[in-house]
């Protein structure tokens, strides 16, 4: 059972395309003044986003493919002055297995671009799933 466990597969089902390019440059969550992006929707599941619509709060999923998955403790947004603590008990994107999630606006939706508010996420970064965000 654990090995199978272990072999899990992800579909990247699109792309982040924006002006962030490397991660010093993102904020540490999208409310502090994360800048919009547009996610590109692989044209496979294109069909998946046919009744997202401008105004939809949804939550992106992604695979934050720069971090360092051997982290298990860490300072707290980079402050050297907070003790290590577990890295399940933060929101860093160093972890073992590095998804985000970012909740966002839908902006506008135009065959498989999907426009978004604020997500601190760099250009290029994989995007995993979507989902309402059902608050």
């Amino acid at each position: 059972m654990a090995e199978e466990m272990s072999q899990a597969n992800i579909h990247f089902i699109g792309i982040v395309h924006s002006v962030l390019k490397k991660r010093e440059d993102c904020p540490r969550q999208g409310s502090e003044q994360a800048p919009g992006a547009t996610i590109h929707i692989f044209d496979e599941y294109m069909e998946g986003i046919a009744d997202l619509k401008e105004g939809d709060e949804i939550i992106i999923l992604t695979w934050l493919h720069e971090s360092d998955r051997s982290v298990l403790k860490c300072h707290p947004r980079n402050r050297k002055d907070i003790r290590l603590t577990g890295v399940f008990s933060t929101r860093s994107p160093d972890r073992p297995n590095p998804v985000g999630l970012h909740p966002v606006k839908v902006l506008t939706v135009s065959g498989n671009t999907i426009e978004v508010s604020g997500i601190e996420v760099i250009d290029g970064t994989p995007v995993i799933d979507i989902k309402p965000d059902r608050k």
